[in-house]
């Protein structure tokens, strides 16, 4: 039985191996190029809003008779929760800064040291604070930070998890805050980093409604 051979019907050239070797080596440092720029932009504008040392904010404390029933009324609002009640939470911008010292460590700094509520914006449903945020540099090793001082917008909201808050408004006096930096700040979900510790996961989770008034916040199981 005779072999069927193939026959090249082109001459073979080991250049076209080494042309799209090189073209994969190309298309790679160009990729590690522009992730560099892209970084080091990052940085500069970074630098551009923020200073070397951080400011102190207000005071948070509350007068014990006012933290004490303060602590009665989230303690009240969690048994209804873990109980499958509907409840419902307001709290005043003064109750609000004192969340920031009474909620528990997640390893990610205080939210206390970071932020003050001053004011609401009940329109575009935003807590807006003061904030003395740190932020890493680019030589993040050496663990040096570097401050945004200014105001921060946060827009209150719900989603699958339950209730959360985002940065949507960033003012930094002064300064012109580019829409691409506000943009990146709108990844990091604010609450996310309470939904590992309970019970403040299971009660973040019940929560289906949240309004921003003029005042403060309030907070419910029921959906609006």
């Amino acid at each position: 039985m005779a072999r069927v051979q193939k026959v090249p019907t082109a001459p073979f050239s080991p250049y076209y191996g080494c042309a799209i070797m090189l073209m994969a080596v190309l298309t790679f440092g160009g990729i590690i190029a522009w992730s560099a720029y892209s970084l080091l932009t990052q940085d500069k504008v970074i630098a551009s809003l923020t200073v070397d040392d951080p400011v102190a904010l207000p005071d948070k404390t509350l007068a014990a008779p006012a933290r004490a029933a303060l602590e009665g009324r989230l303690s009240e609002f969690t048994k209804a929760v873990s109980a499958g009640r509907s409840a419902e939470l307001r709290l005043s911008l003064p109750e609000l800064n004192a969340l920031l010292v009474l909620a528990p460590d997640t390893g990610y700094g205080s939210y206390a040291e970071m932020l003050h509520f001053e004011k609401t914006d009940p329109a575009k449903n935003l807590l807006i604070a003061r904030a003395c945020l740190p932020m890493n540099r680019i030589k993040f090793w050496e663990g040096k930070k570097r401050y945004l001082i200014g105001g921060l917008g946060f827009h209150m909201h719900i989603h699958a998890e339950g209730v959360d808050a985002k940065v949507v408004e960033v003012e930094v006096p002064g300064k012109a805050v580019p829409e691409g930096f506000i943009v990146g700040m709108e990844i990091w979900t604010w609450l996310a980093p309470y939904r590992g510790i309970e019970p403040s996961g299971t009660v973040l989770k019940a929560i289906r409604s949240v309004k921003v008034t003029a005042d403060g916040l309030t907070l419910s199981t029921v959906p609006e």
